[in-house]
């Protein structure tokens, strides 16, 4: 069995490289509020902040995002920050703004090299993904590419294709998080997690959402997933556990896991 591949931030193992690495969400609608939560979240010592920038009210002015990235940093006591617009297909906020200012967006904050780590579907036009992959690896930013559906799980063959498209764009990072309708699903994304730190050489995130999927945020490291996701002060997705809950509970699971 390959060993699951850490996250790196900047040359270094995100959280040590202890397995998993904790995420944390700032969905705020304005900088304030953004800090507020950032202040709340920095005592619990998540592994790295997801901006989620689709809650953000003032998305389409590059200069407010620049500027909202940099205070996060100068709040966040070190920890290194995601920047992620999710799109609206794949759970996130409807945006006012179309997607190339979405590219100039991110093209913008890769050149200011503000945050440390970018997020964009696998869903969005090749030319995109490439056009970010180029600006994001020219300025040492790496670059999550993701999937998400929020109504089912896909079967095997599309959750292998998923990983396999983000290492065949040449993503630092390749993501996938599906709905469970059912039990079973959950041990679908788990089987094909574990397939692609097999198969693939990147760093893998994935996760069942929901209730029953839950369960994939506390086991997914074993089967290779690097990063899970918990709330911090509000949740992006369903399903995540607060941060203090998830960190005592892997806590007990990787003793046993690793007998100790």
């Amino acid at each position: 069995m390959k060993e699951t591949k850490l996250i790196q931030v900047q040359g270094k193992p995100l959280g040590s490289g202890v397995l998993p690495a904790v995420i944390t969400p700032l969905v705020g609608k304005t900088q304030a509020a953004i800090l507020e939560e950032v202040a709340a979240i920095v005592p619990k010592k998540p592994d790295l902040l997801e901006w989620r920038i689709d809650f953000f009210e003032s998305i389409g002015d590059v200069p407010a995002v620049i500027d909202t990235a940099l205070a996060i940093r100068r709040t966040a006591a070190g920890i290194p920050v995601l920047l992620t617009r999710r799109n609206a297909t794949e759970g996130g906020q409807p945006l006012k703004i179309d997607e190339p200012a979405v590219v100039a967006m991110y093209t913008a904050a890769c050149r200011a090299k503000c945050v440390e780590l970018i997020d964009y579907e696998l869903s969005n036009a090749p030319a995109d993904l490439k056009a970010l992959r180029e600006v994001s690896k020219a300025n040492g930013i790496g670059m999550i590419m993701s999937y998400h559906n929020f109504q089912m799980t896909p079967d095997g063959a599309t959750l292998d294709s998923k990983f396999a498209a983000a290492k065949a764009f040449d993503a630092d990072v390749g993501k996938v998080a599906v709905m469970p309708t059912n039990e079973r699903d959950v041990l679908e994304l788990l089987a094909a997690t574990s397939r692609a730190r097999e198969a693939l050489d990147i760093p893998l995130i994935s996760m069942s959402m929901g209730g029953v999927g839950s369960l994939s945020r506390i086991m997914g490291w074993v089967y290779g997933s690097a990063a899970t996701f918990a709330v911090g002060k509000s949740s992006s997705a369903p399903g995540q556990i607060a941060i203090e809950d998830l960190r005592t509970t892997l806590a007990i699971v990787r003793g046993a896991v690793n007998g100790k």
